[in-house]
């Protein structure tokens, strides 16, 4: 338990013989339950989870955290068939969901989660400031020096697309797989809902919005060891690009059309819908002969005034929700 609150760890390991083993091993001993989801691994990666999970339930401190009957500390689970990391998380928020724990972290298998800072992830959901906390790498430079260039771009630009599609503005690091989440929070969303593949944590962070959960990030080192990145970005990017406009426009009916009204809706439509018009007609007059000064300047105005109307759009998106959100942790 973590100040009174019980405490799980789910687990995701895809082909990670090599790290898992050390990854279970060296949670904290205030967590009391650890999920560790085999996502229909090709490599030894069950057999070393089911070695490691059988030598730390044999320990005689395993027990109940009520006090009761002694249960194993490591739920060990194999997929059939592989269902992608979210669908690893999902299954092990099952699992925690049918237990009652009170907070839920998620620590990757692959070894490139410091367990040392697993206190800071989980302390501002056990302290009630927030209802889902993660790790930030980029907050300073000091934080993010251990990722690459390469990285470094990829997480900003899908930190900015994000925050449109999440309407967390404050938030950074979407990516950052390093969470804690609360029960409470668990229970409303529908888990089996959640994408089940890399774009879970994009996807989870939309609705915990739409369902009004504060979010909380907590600043972290970037640490890369050997592991290589399972990601193939040829699918990926098509794939999350459509998801996040899905889950954005899902956002904007969901929160500022059914459940209240909200006028930045008819704004956000205007900006972009303004945009597109002002360039078209730009087009069509240049290719069809007769573009002149004035319409040319006309269609200029009405594409920088779309750009202010989505501006103003977003300033008000940013009002709307900026008691949702706290700053990192010092």
């Amino acid at each position: 338990m973590y100040e009174g609150k019980t405490v799980g760890v789910v687990v995701p390991a895809h082909n990670e013989a090599e790290f898992v083993g050390e990854v279970i091993t060296t949670i904290p001993e205030f967590v009391d339950r650890i999920f560790v989801i085999d996502d229909c691994s090709s490599d030894a990666t069950w057999e070393r989870i089911q070695r490691v999970a059988e030598r730390v339930n044999a320990s005689p401190n395993v027990a109940k955290a009520d006090g009761g009957q002694v249960r194993p500390r490591v739920v060990p689970h194999r997929h059939e068939t592989n269902e992608g990391v979210g669908g690893a998380i999902k299954t092990g928020y099952e699992f925690a969901v049918e237990e009652g724990l009170d907070v839920v972290a998620v620590m990757n298998g692959d070894g490139q989660m410091d367990p040392d800072i697993l206190d800071e992830i989980v302390e501002p959901v056990v302290s009630g400031r927030a209802d889902y906390s993660k790790g930030n790498r980029l907050y300073s430079a000091e934080h993010y020096r251990g990722m690459s260039r390469w990285r470094f771009t990829g997480n900003a630009i899908l930190t900015f697309t994000t925050k449109i599609a999440s309407g967390y503005w404050k938030m950074t690091d979407p990516q950052n797989g390093y969470t804690a989440i609360s029960r409470e929070a668990l229970e409303a969303l529908d888990i089996d809902d959640l994408y089940d593949d890399y774009g879970f944590l994009n996807d989870l962070i939309v609705k915990l919005n739409v369902h009004g959960f504060r979010i909380a990030d907590v600043e972290m080192r970037a640490v890369y060891g050997d592991e290589e990145s399972g990601i193939e970005y040829s699918s990926f990017v098509p794939k999350l690009s459509k998801l996040l406009l899905v889950r954005f426009l899902w956002r904007l009916k969901a929160r500022y059309l059914v459940t209240d009204f909200h006028p930045l809706v008819f704004l956000y439509g205007l900006g972009p819908l303004g945009v597109v018009a002002g360039l078209a007609s730009i087009g069509w007059a240049a290719l069809d002969g007769g573009l002149t000064v004035l319409s040319a300047q006309i269609g200029i105005l009405v594409v920088l005034f779309s750009c202010f109307v989505t501006v103003v759009a977003m300033a008000m998106d940013v009002e709307h929700d900026d008691a949702m959100e706290r700053n990192p942790r010092f």
